[in-house]
């Protein structure tokens, strides 16, 4: 469940949009800077870059969905990535996937409403002789199975977390 979209202050987006004016505009890198501070792409910096360029939010909006390193919502400040390529797939990874989905009360590319995890799911994590495989923030569990997931929850979950 995505929580309540909070207001957004723009002072950075203006100041790395302002940071690109006069050049010929490179979106990706503007995109990417833009999200390297928020943590995502806003929708109203999407305004700001479509007014400053001259050029139509939707044709941002159609580089942002095209690339999978774009987020349009805010993240969870842990983010989940359980592989369903095939070989996890086949060795349990859907299991872990549903387990994991229950557990913290979301389903894929959902972040929990207190905003501390985002859950998604990846074609692959290139650890297909270690699958399942579950990532956490970057840092990848190989033969994972539903307690090793848990385990790994726990260690993150603060104890006023823990129902």
């Amino acid at each position: 469940m995505t929580g309540p979209r909070n207001t957004v202050d723009l002072a950075e987006a203006k100041r790395i949009i302002r940071s690109y004016e006069g050049r010929k505009i490179v979106l990706i890198p503007l995109l990417q800077e833009i999200q390297a501070h928020y943590g995502y792409v806003p929708e109203e910096a999407v305004a700001l870059i479509a007014d400053a360029f001259g050029i139509l939010s939707v044709e941002i909006y159609g580089v942002l969905t095209f690339y999978a390193q774009f987020y349009l919502e805010p993240r969870g400040e842990h983010t989940i990535k359980v592989c369903q390529g095939t070989a996890c797939y086949i060795l349990g990874g859907r299991d872990i996937l549903d387990h994991v989905s229950r557990r913290l009360d979301i389903v894929p590319e959902e972040t929990t409403d207190d905003g501390f995890f985002t859950l998604e799911t990846v074609a692959c994590l290139g650890c297909c002789g270690m699958g399942p495989v579950v990532a956490v923030d970057g840092n990848l569990h190989g033969n994972m199975t539903v307690q090793g997931v848990d385990q790994i929850l726990d260690a993150f979950i603060k104890p006023e977390k823990v129902a």
